[in-house]
């Protein structure tokens, strides 16, 4: 039985979510039309649907949209400063902001202005519903009263069972040009204009892939730190985020999480823990590693107290999906005036899908990749009206825009890589999703883009 509350401007209501946590974001998503996001951290899943107040900063401009009314600010020197002081304008109290930052903020962020392109570089939307839910209890929040029953029968629903296999996908494809800009790098490297740069394919799937499905499978078969999907009208996308760029709690900790050194796991346990032991003794793995971390300590000493910036955890191994990871994690307290949005601008982007120096690997990456990045090793974010923030780094995703679906890998370069070691790595990181694509059923693709219930 949904109960209701007054309290604030949305109506809020409880209902019971049984079952797998996964097959009830999959009903939501099935049930939903976009724009929405679905964001799962630490046990605790949330999903948001329609749009009450949205966010997009472009490098010129900033556009607002609202039931109040449409607005536009230019965009200043401090854009994430702006995009705080439109979302504590937010009209809805108690408000949670979902959506995304792209690679190419980056530009923006580290003095390349002439990089960044006309794309829009972040979006974010305070949604019109939501549901969050743990240990088979969720809460629901809507600006609509009538949308509270649909929230509650959709989690009751049992998901829609994938319709077809996974597709076969070769991540061997289109490797020859990758290798190239490898072996460019290195050369880059070795002349001293760089320490490290993580360089990336795109491999193009040859149909149409049912996200949701492939989401549920997907994450079925994977470790993520983070997990997303979203439909935000250009961009939609299903990922299993192997590490945070980003963690800010209303309290002012911050903490984020490199993750650089890579295995394959196979599923062979003694293979496995010989990759495992590779890991933690191999030099070049071990530097990549390093020189990450010193980064983000580096990073964080910008915008936090000195005397708080901590190593909490270092060099452990991670298993996030097809591969396991070298992982430490660094902390620290805000400085006062400082707030999440500044430490997102210092670590942004994540060191391990960029280099270093960040504003040298990203001069590399424009240099050595023929297609932006947009999504991929951006972020995906949700923050509150508390102050705090969690921003995902989208790596292990599959995306969607134009018609077109693709996955992408990248590899961390230093001066002692190898051109065939790191194609075999990101052929090995993209078996986290290259397994679990599902086709879109005919039924699927004859129905209109929108046509679901809406949630």
């Amino acid at each position: 039985m949904t109960t209701l509350s007054d309290r604030f401007d949305y109506r809020v209501g409880t209902a019971d979510a049984p079952g797998d946590p996964i097959e009830v974001a999959a009903s939501l998503a099935n049930g939903s039309t976009a724009p929405y996001v679905l964001y799962e951290r630490a046990g605790q899943w949330s999903f948001g649907a329609g749009a009450a107040y949205e966010i997009l900063l472009h490098p010129d401009r900033i556009e607002v949209r609202s039931g109040a009314g449409d607005r536009t600010v230019a965009t200043g020197p401090e854009p994430l400063q702006q995009i705080a002081e439109l979302l504590a304008a937010c009209p809805v109290p108690g408000w949670r902001a979902y959506g995304w930052a792209g690679f190419e903020l980056a530009y923006f962020l580290h003095g390349l202005p002439h990089l960044v392109g006309a794309q829009p570089l972040l979006h974010l939307m305070v949604p019109e519903s939501e549901v969050r839910w743990q240990d088979g209890e969720a809460v629901l929040r809507a600006l609509d009263p009538e949308r509270l029953p649909a929230l509650t029968a959709l989690l009751a629903e049992a998901p829609r069972s994938a319709a077809a296999p996974p597709l076969a996908l070769d991540e061997g494809e289109l490797g020859e040009e990758y290798r190239k800009a490898v072996a460019a790098a290195v050369e880059d490297i070795r002349a001293h204009q760089l320490q490290k740069v993580i360089l990336s394919r795109v491999v193009p799937v040859p149909q149409e892939i049912d996200l949701a499905a492939t989401y549920l499978l997907g994450r079925r078969g994977n470790t993520p730190a983070r997990s997303f999907l979203l439909d935000l009208g250009v961009h939609r996308a299903a990922g299993f985020s192997p590490e945070t760029v980003v963690e800010v709690d209303a309290l002012g900790r911050v903490s984020t999480q490199p993750l650089a050194g890579t295995r394959a796991l196979s599923g062979d346990t003694e293979a496995d823990r010989g990759r495992h032991e590779e890991l933690l003794t191999d030099p070049k793995e071990i530097f990549e590693h390093a020189i990450s971390v010193k980064a983000a300590c580096d990073e964080l000493y910008t915008m936090c107290e000195r005397d708080s910036v901590t190593v909490d955890e270092f060099m452990t191994v991670r298993r996030r999906g097809s591969v396991q990871h070298l992982a430490s994690r660094v902390g620290a307290r805000l400085a006062p005036g400082r707030n999440a949005w500044h430490a997102l601008a210092a670590l942004f982007p994540a060191v391990t899908a960029s280099g270093l120096p960040k504003a040298a690997a990203c001069t590399a990456i424009h240099r050595y990749e023929s297609l932006p990045r947009g999504l991929y090793s951006g972020a995906v974010l949700a923050v509150d009206a508390d102050g705090s923030l969690d921003a995902a780094l989208v790596l292990r995703t599959v995306f969607q825009r134009d018609g077109r679906t693709w996955l992408r890998a990248g590899a961390g370069i230093v001066e002692h890589s190898t051109p065939e070691r790191e194609f075999e790595e990101t052929c090995e990181k993209l078996r986290s999703t290259s397994r679990f694509l599902v086709p879109r059923t005919p039924s699927d693709a004859d129905r209109p883009e929108g046509a679901r219930r809406p949630a």
